[in-house]
């Protein structure tokens, strides 16, 4: 069974902390996530990627009152409670929950197949295997990046280099778009913007737009800033793109140098504004890099997977110039965390915003820790 604590439990983390969170629940996971996906506002599903071993699929219902709109007095539910389970008998690399469903899509090591899984009816706690969807060749092929759509049908957005990328119907497994691209660089992430129109980022840093109803090469980026050598690329999207606010910068990248770059997908190769990030040490993998925009909380985001630290910067003062940025707030509860183990402090692996909660956020790191964290907004990192 996992361990809960609370941060009150620990005299050391509550005197760090009393002034600087609104709120901080610390959760240890029996085997860490490099995956937190949001289903519905109540609960996430966390998934372990260890590659010697079968792994856990949890949905996690959050403690009550990070969840419950109006004030409440002193909540019974303190802890997180393990709604549903099942077993991968590979790593989950990566997670998607299909919009308004119960199912799911993981892909990881060691090919680009993808696995589909159902969130079974409430009077069972199982996450149930339903179907594997195979994309040819697979064993030739790095692991698949993922996102997935409801549109007309379940679908998914699946590939691993931008020359095969494409889009599968989920219960049919049929096939029904393929990027016509000769780009082969390996691709960081997928992003559905609508149900036709699909965004990747490479590795390399490129951005390739593409519009399921027009088979053809996706419009390629060739502008990224000058990189260093082994620079690797991730992304975020705005859900600024979705109409809540048509003037928020849509596409968040950031570098293993911890390089910030922000592009209007209206003219992306004239980045909006960039800026140096202030990470104590380059990645030494790009392997969980990630960087995603507050859906709440105008021009802010989140950059995680350079050590132990979240650090969270307020876009909207930024110059057009670039230069160093100041974080707004850093979270660095996780290498306070992984004081007691000894050895190596952790890295943080993933991180998530609530969808609601301007403040809230969710991150995990390679200790099998699990935060749920809200800044005071009256702390400022100095």
């Amino acid at each position: 069974h996992p361990h809960y604590t609370n941060c009150s439990s620990s005299n050391a983390l509550f005197f760090f902390f009393a002034f600087r969170y609104n709120d901080l629940h610390v959760f240890e996971l029996q085997e860490p996530t490099r995956v937190i996906e949001w289903i519905g506002e109540k609960s996430v599903c966390v998934a372990g990627y260890e590659s010697s071993r079968r792994n856990e699929i949890l949905q996690l219902l959050l403690p009550q009152k990070l969840y419950v709109k109006e004030k409440q007095g002193l909540c019974p539910e303190r802890d997180f409670k393990v709604e549903r389970g099942g077993f991968s008998d590979r790593p989950v690399y990566s997670l998607r929950h299909v919009p308004d469903t119960s199912l799911l899509v993981t892909s990881g090591p060691p090919d680009s197949s993808l696995q589909v899984w159902q969130l079974a009816a409430e009077d069972t706690d199982v996450v149930k295997s339903v179907s594997t969807i195979p994309t040819g060749n697979d064993s030739k092929k790095p692991w698949a990046k993922i996102a997935t759509t409801l549109a007309r049908t379940p679908c998914v957005l699946h590939g691993s280099r931008v020359n095969n990328v494409q889009i599968t119907e989920i219960e049919s497994k049929k096939n029904i778009y393929t990027a016509a691209s000769s780009i082969s660089d390996e691709v960081s992430g997928l992003e559905f913007l609508d149900c036709n129109t699909l965004l990747a980022c490479c590795v390399k840093g490129r951005l390739c737009l593409a519009d399921v109803r027009q088979p053809q090469s996706p419009l390629g980026d060739t502008s990224v800033p000058s990189a260093l050598s082994g620079e690797q690329w991730c992304m975020g999207v705005s859900s600024g793109l979705q109409g809540s606010d048509v003037n928020a910068p849509a596409i968040a990248r950031l570098s293993s140098e911890g390089q910030l770059t922000l592009t209007d997908l209206r003219n992306i190769p004239k980045p909006l504004k960039s800026a140096r990030c202030k990470v104590s040490a380059a990645s030494q993998s790009a392997e969980f890099l990630c960087v995603s925009w507050a859906p709440v909380l105008g021009g802010c985001l989140a950059i995680s997977g350079f050590n132990g630290t979240v650090h969270i910067y307020d876009t909207r003062n930024w110059p057009v110039s670039g230069g160093e940025a100041e974080p707004l707030f850093s979270h660095k509860g996780h290498i306070f965390s992984g004081m007691d183990n000894g050895g190596d402090f952790p890295l943080v692996t993933t991180h998530a915003w609530h969808p609601w909660k301007p403040r809230m956020l969710l991150s995990a790191a390679s200790d099998g820790s699990l935060h749920v964290w809200d800044w005071a907004e009256s702390h400022k990192d100095s």
